[in-house]
Formats: structure tokens, C-alpha cells, sequence
């Protein structure tokens, strides 16, 4: 087969750019997304039909992608990629470097360490610290939770990553009520169960019942115990109180891990750093890079105050593996021994932006959030659930006359139109037993044009429900 290389990545270049040159004007939905991806089947081709042909094939389905960098999609907590990670990304790509070790890619490790200590600079960590990239916030989730169970077992006198859990008592780990779901997938994988998670709430919400936290330590007489601190939780950008968490550590010998997926960030902006003092006491922080860093899924990086407990659990050994390296082998402190080079595109996002970017585009996203509150607040059918720490603006459609009964399912209804719509990109949630929309404000791209079409969309689409009950 001849070599199609040249062709094939012009291809993919031209109608990328091309793609991403309209995300001002796309729908984040397209009207024909089902049916261009139900365009892809059948069985498997005998004969190949060779690579450009491929791809323009593949290039006919782009209706099924929606638009996810763009400045309107709202339903994760989701940003948009910065041209330089995106030319980065790419350039790894072409590259194709293992980034497990030194010897597999001097540019990726090198680049990895300098990324990680950018960002322990970014976020006021230690510089002491040890970290690495990985694929986001539920790996990084793993590996700190990783770190916590070997050291909860050293406590016990025994080497987990060795040895295993085999015989010990089951593993104290203790929350408030807005732990992530990425957590508890972690704790799964990791062998210390889902239901491990003791939840201190104090409401429907699931904010923490401190004392409860506190007297549940009290009571373990000094065994050793894991608490998960959550910064920034997905449907109102709440916080846990992380200085009185670390106080709570630091007098019951517990280890805290601190789940920051997106609210990390918020130590970048004076006005909401607040939120999140208390961070750098912690003994394992995690964050995602493909939300607020805004460089391409996937991406996400964990960082703990000794990097060898990592080692411990994630090192292996053959022959032909290296032993020492001039940088850390990061496939040693990480579950994946193969490893994409992502530290090119966080390494250009960073030096591109610089910290003064990222602060000012922290301090744009949250003066859009308040625009939007505010939005939501001065119109007489739409209402707020909650405060807004954050980047996060959690409402519902409420119409005048509609009863209370009857809202859940108006809302239910309002969010699949929003999303079959297309022109705005965000769907419902349960927040306190109501179903309400919470858009989350992370693109680069977003503006206040944006922010102003995604009410006027909700309030036409709900009020043309509300025409069609009557």
C-alpha cells in the first residue's frame, strides 16, 4: 500500500480547521447527528479501501460530532481547546512518542516534569511535591486514592502494592455528601468498595455535616482513615471546607485527598481563592486539564506530597525496563505504561497563556457566571437554586402557574428540547430532589453574546412547552 501520509494529514488538516473556523456559527447539535451516525456500520470491509478514502468517509459523519469546543456547550463542565494545545496535540500525534520513560521519549518526560511544576506554581501546591499527567480526573482520582491505600496500609504494617488487602480491616473513608462519582469509581477499582464512603450531610444537597465528619474520626480512636475533600461540585460549584478538613487530618493522622477536578482553579482568582484555601495541606490533590486548562481530552494530572507511595503501587520491572532515568519515569507513577505525549499540548497551553491568561480567563468565566445569575434572576420564569461560588449557575423553568408537582417533569421535558435544539448545549439535573439545568462556564471561547442566547433559548423553548399543554 503506498504511503498516504502526506495526503491524509492535509485531508484531515484542511477540513479540521475548516470545522472549527464555523464553531461561532454551528449548531452544538447538528440536525442530521443521528443519522450520520448511524451512517457507520456493517460488517468488517474485506479489502481495505486505503487511507484518504477513509477519511473522507469519516469527514461525511461530522454532522454526529457536536460542536464541544465550542462557546456554547454547557453540559459538562467542559473546555475548549486553546490553539496551542491544539497545534500541540497535533504535533503529538505526528509524533506518536511513548511517554512512559526517558528512554521512549526524552521531549515528553522532560516536558512533563516542566508542565507539572508549572502547574504546582499555578495552583500554589508545594514545589516539594510529586505529580504527573494522566487521562483526567477519574485516573488522577485512582492515583490518589492509590497513594492514601498504601499509606493506610503501611499504617497497618503492610505494602499493599505488594502484598495486596488480603486480611486487613476495611478502609475508613470519609466525605460530605458531594464526593464525585469519580471517587467512588475509584475507590471501586481500587479494591476499597463504593460503600466504603461514609457521607456527612447536613441537607438534600449534600453539604457536610462537619461535626459528624469530626466525631465519626473521633470515634476510630486514631486508626488511620482516608477523608475526600471536593472542590467544586458538578451541579452548583460547591465547596467542602478544605482549611478545617486539613485541621481534621492533622489532629486524627488522616489522610486527605482533595478532589478538584475543575474547582483547583479557583486558587488562580483572588476573589474566589477563598474557596479553596487549605489545598496545599492536603496530602493528594487532583485536577482536569480538558476543563479549565482547556487542552484536549484527555487529560488530567494528580499530585501528592511523596511521590513514591505512586511508586509503590505503579512500578513494575522487566529486564529491559529502565531502572534510573534523568527525569522520573512517569509510567512507574501512573496506570498507564503506555502513554500518550499529552505533556506537549499542557506544556504549549501553559506557555502560550502564561498565569496572567488563565487568571483573567478565570475572573471573564466567573464574571459570566454572575451575568448569567443575573439573567436568571430578573426573568419572571425562570429561578435559582443556589448560590454561585464558582463557574456554575444551577436554575429551573418555572412559569408562573405551573404547580410545584408538575415542575420536575416540565424541566425533564425542557432539557431534552434544549438539547435536540442544538443551539445551546445543556442538560437537566437533580439538585436537592429538583430537576434543573446546570450550566458550567469553562471555554475560552464563551462570551457574553453566548451566555445571553442560552437564557433567551431556555425561556423560548419553555415557553413554547408550555403552549402546547395548554
Amino acid at each position: 500500500m503506498r504511503d498516504e501520509t502526506a495526503a491524509a494529514s492535509r485531508l484531515a488538516f484542511d477540513q479540521a480547521s475548516a470545522w472549527l473556523a464555523g464553531l461561532g456559527e454551528r449548531a452544538v447539535l447538528p440536525d442530521g447527528a443521528e443519522a450520520a451516525a448511524a451512517g457507520f456500520g456493517g460488517p468488517l470491509p474485506e479489502g481495505g479501501s486505503g487511507a484518504v478514502a477513509a477519511l473522507e468517509e469519516l469527514l461525511g459523519g461530522l454532522d454526529a460530532a457536536t460542536a464541544s469546543p465550542g462557546p456554547r456547550f454547557f453540559h459538562f463542565v467542559t473546555g475548549g481547546v486553546t490553539p496551542a494545545a491544539l497545534g500541540a496535540d497535533w504535533l503529538a500525534t505526528a509524533l506518536d512518542q511513548n511517554a512512559f520513560s526517558w528512554v521512549g521519549s526524552p521531549l515528553a518526560t522532560r516536558l512533563e516534569s516542566v508542565s507539572v511544576a508549572w502547574l504546582k506554581e499555578l495552583f500554589g501546591l508545594p514545589a516539594e511535591w510529586g505529580g504527573a499527567l494522566t487521562t483526567g480526573a477519574t485516573t488522577a482520582n485512582l492515583m490518589g486514592l492509590a497513594a492514601a491505600r498504601q499509606w493506610w496500609g503501611e499504617r497497618h504494617g503492610r505494602d499493599i502494592g505488594a502484598d495486596g488487602l488480603g486480611g486487613l480491616p476495611a478502609v475508613p473513608v470519609l466525605s460530605s455528601g458531594i464526593i464525585h462519582t469519580s471517587a467512588t469509581k475509584a475507590l471501586s477499582m481500587l479494591g476499597i468498595g463504593r460503600a466504603s464512603v461514609a457521607a456527612f450531610a447536613r441537607d438534600a444537597v449534600g453539604r457536610i455535616d462537619l461535626p459528624g465528619l469530626e466525631r465519626a474520626l473521633r470515634d476510630l480512636g486514631g486508626a488511620p482513615a482516608i477523608i475526600v475533600g471536593n472542590a467544586g461540585e458538578v451541579n452548583a460549584g460547591e465547596f467542602d471546607p478544605l482549611a478545617a478538613l486539613a485541621d481534621l487530618a492533622e489532629e486524627h493522622g488522616a489522610w486527605l485527598h482533595v478532589d478538584g477536578a475543575f474547582g483547583l482553579f479557583a486558587r488562580l482568582s483572588p476573589r474566589v481563592a477563598h474557596l479553596a484555601e487549605g489545598v496545599e495541606r492536603a496530602h493528594s490533590v487532583i485536577a482536569d486539564g480538558h476543563k479549565w486548562l482547556n487542552v484536549p481530552y484527555d487529560c488530567g494530572f494528580a499530585f501528592v506530597r511523596d511521590s513514591r507511595r505512586l511508586a509503590k503501587v505503579f512500578s513494575l520491572t522487566a529486564a529491559y525496563l529502565p531502572e534510573e532515568e534523568p527525569e522520573p519515569t512517569y509510567g512507574y507513577l501512573t496506570p498507564e505504561t503506555s502513554q500518550r505525549a499529552r505533556s506537549l499540548a499542557v506544556w504549549a497551553a501553559l506557555r502560550a497563556w502564561g498565569r496572567s491568561g488563565y487568571c483573567e480567563m478565570v475572573e471573564r468565566h466567573l464574571d459570566l457566571s454572575r451575568r448569567l445569575a443575573g439573567l436568571v434572576d430578573d426573568a419572571p420564569d425562570l429561578e435559582r437554586l443556589a448560590d454561585v461560588p464558582l463557574n456554575i449557575v444551577c436554575f429551573r423553568y418555572r412559569p408562573p402557574g405551573v404547580p410545584e408537582e408538575e415542575l420536575n417533569a416540565l424541566n425533564a421535558r425542557l432539557g431534552e428540547d434544549v438539547l435536540a435544539d442544538g443551539r445551546v448545549y445543556a442538560g437537566t439535573t437533580s439538585f436537592g430532589g429538583k430537576v434543573a439545568f446546570r450550566p458550567a462556564i469553562v471555554n475560552w471561547r464563551t462570551r457574553e453574546g453566548d451566555i445571553d442566547l442560552f437564557v433567551a433559548v431556555v425561556r423560548e423553548l419553555g415557553a413554547r412547552l408550555i403552549s402546547r399543554t395548554k
